[in-house]
């Protein structure tokens, strides 16, 4: 058990910076997990470790639901409008913050300062929209006969759980954890293994906050803390962000014991580029798209559709990929693995013929031991192909070609996946049409990253997701609470109806 006030992270450069052991939040201590291992936490712009995180297993699950347990029923009568008070506390404390979370989010994940910037204010976002729910979740009512009225309520569902990926520390926590406290839960965090300081200030500034101890918890580990989760009895509800395959295993675990699960999983998004498309306008959105945060992302336009002739947006596309600073305009890569999986799906696209337009194979900092990938561009490139029809979570841009619309749209009907897709053109008539034929759950028409602000939902289709609704927004705090209908009357009429 160690003290719960944290030491400020105090980088604000690139430069290498260590950081604090990373221990279970539980119950408002902080305490060593149960297996007594640890795993070294690696900021991957340096290749160093910048400190270390406990290890959890089944019994930090238990204690964590234990803790929960004694919460819950307090919180769950708190009235929403006092709920909200301490969103609003959050708010106001992750904008003092702001600095420090965001050059935390840098260093253990890679990111640019700016990108980490943007995690943070999205973050921030979802916390002012779920403040807000106490005004529109009143559910509604309405006379629906002669003296008779039907109105809705939403219950909490109890304990939840979130697991959660690496490319968003604080982000993708702030899409669950926010919409299931509004909605009267308790929630347990399970953080990426490799990026878990996000999680750990978290938890500090809800305590400063106001929220009650047990409310919300965090347990550091790998898969034996994810199956202890998804397999505790207690545990109503699990949100889950990550890959295809972990979503589907996950889904059909959780679902199986009847806990309520939705899943998203892996993405290969389509943009499609028609002649008439804005040069300028095109080549710099889907590069933006491409190569943020070096393309670990589930909505980087990794695949581009080249419809017709496009070469003059496609040379304008390399020209801004190749204006790319190594460093300051992208950051690194996750992990040494990551760097080999990337490079593989280059050289597998080289053999099979795909031409090189951009290659970020080998690329270094000066003086850095860090995991680096430059920004690749890949013509030619087919279905057939790994890198055409696989997400390759890099910083690569794989172009393929079509002779028409109606060509491009069916060849992302074929994709498994369906999360985003966009198209680029400056005629209203071929972007509803495109829009209308497009299958995907976010389409953008000339934006590279259609993901919706608060309050729209993010959620894909096909193999992009596991479970029904959207994971933020108004589908995210119904997937927090249940509805309860309550048919009342009062009045007692001597007539009689089929309502009587």
């Amino acid at each position: 058990m160690s003290p719960t006030k944290l030491p400020s992270f105090t980088a604000r450069s690139y430069d290498f910076h260590e950081y604090v052991p990373v221990r279970n939040w539980i119950g408002g201590q902080w305490v060593d997990g149960s297996t007594g291992q640890w795993l070294a936490i690696e900021n991957p712009r340096h290749g160093m470790p910048i400190g270390k995180m406990t290890l959890s297993g089944a019994p930090d699950v238990a204690a964590a639901v234990e803790s929960a347990k004694k919460a819950l029923p307090a919180w769950k009568n708190t009235p929403m409008r006092e709920r909200a008070q301490v969103l609003y506390k959050l708010k106001q404390l992750m904008e003092r913050d702001l600095e420090e979370l965001c050059w935390l989010v840098s260093h253990e994940n890679g990111k640019t300062y700016a990108e980490g910037k943007g995690d943070v204010e999205k973050g921030i976002e979802c916390v002012e929209y779920a403040a807000s729910l106490h005004m529109m979740a009143d559910g509604g009512q309405l006379d629906v006969s002669r003296g008779v009225n039907c109105r809705v309520v939403y219950e909490p569902l109890g304990i939840v759980a979130g697991i959660v990926p690496f490319n968003f520390p604080v982000m993708v926590p702030l899409w669950m954890v926010p919409n299931a406290l509004m909605a009267g839960n308790a929630f347990i965090l399970k953080p990426s293994e490799v990026v878990p300081y996000g999680a750990m200030k978290l938890a500090e500034l809800l305590k400063e906050a106001g929220l009650a101890d047990g409310l919300f918890q965090v347990v550091n580990g790998q898969r034996d803390a994810v199956e202890a989760i998804v397999d505790h009895p207690d545990i109503q509800a699990v949100g889950f962000v990550g890959s295809t395959k972990v979503a589907k295993i996950l889904y059909g675990r959780g679902a199986a014991t009847g806990k309520r699960m939705l899943c998203l999983g892996s993405a290969k998004n389509h943009v499609i580029v028609v002649p008439d498309a804005d040069v300028e306008l095109t080549s710099s959105n889907v590069v933006a798209s491409s190569y943020g945060c070096a393309g670990q992302r589930c909505m980087a336009s990794s695949l581009m559709v080249a419809v017709g002739d496009v070469q003059n947006i496609i040379d304008a596309t390399v020209a801004h990929v190749k204006k790319i600073e190594l460093g300051k305009d992208m950051g690194s890569v996750i992990s040494k693995a990551a760097v080999e999986r990337i490079h593989n799906y280059i050289d597998q696209a080289e053999k099979l013929g795909a031409k090189v337009l951009v290659d970020g194979r080998g690329a270094k900092l000066a003086g850095n031991n860090g995991y680096w990938v430059g920004p690749t561009v890949l013509d030619n490139v087919t279905l057939d192909m790994p890198a055409g029809c696989e997400e390759i979570f890099g910083p690569v841009l794989s172009i393929v070609h079509q002779p028409t619309l109606d060509a491009a749209i069916s060849l992302q009907h074929k994709s498994l996946y369906a999360n985003g897709a966009a198209i680029f053109t400056t005629r209203g008539a071929v972007a509803r049409y495109a829009v209308e034929k497009l299958e995907a759950g976010m389409v953008g028409v000339n934006v590279g990253v259609p993901v919706p602000r608060e309050p729209f939902s993010f959620g894909g289709f096909n193999s992009s997701k596991f479970g029904h609704g959207d994971m933020t927004g108004w589908d995210g705090f119904r997937f927090w609470s249940r509805p309860k209908k309550i048919t009342e009357k009062w009045a007692v009429y001597s007539d009689a109806s089929w309502m009587s």
